[in-house]
């Protein structure tokens, strides 16, 4: 629901998601990074602090919120799925190596899904 948009608006852009006091979704989350492979690890990253990077990122700001009401981000963000990812995105960039992020994916149902690779030039 986008606070720039009249009722009659948000009604047809966001058909059934457009509900002023809210409504919920459980998201799934895929990130994929890149990188060297440490030849003592074997890994990119450290799995457990992957883990870790996400619980800060994703789960903290965002488990069991109302992304409109609960994550300041949203409050002049509206709160799509696009922009979730972008959300998840920025969070995580801060956290891991520099460059080691490739790619986050949101579902938001099964056949509704984002893919979010930060900026890329075109």
């Amino acid at each position: 629901r986008s606070k720039s948009l009249s009722d009659e608006e948000n009604l047809k852009l966001f058909g059934k998601c457009n509900n002023p006091n809210g409504h919920g979704h459980n998201y799934k989350v895929i990130v994929t990074v890149r990188g060297e492979i440490d030849p003592v690890s074997g890994m990119v990253i450290n799995l457990t602090e992957l883990k870790e990077y996400m619980q800060q990122a994703i789960m903290e700001p965002l488990d069991h919120k109302n992304l409109d009401k609960d994550v300041p981000y949203f409050a002049e963000v509206v709160s799509t799925t696009e922009n979730v990812a972008v959300f998840i995105w920025e969070n995580l960039e801060k956290l891991l190596p520099t460059g080691a992020l490739y790619k986050v994916k949101v579902y938001e149902t099964d056949q509704n899904v984002v893919v979010y690779k930060g900026e890329e030039a075109i």
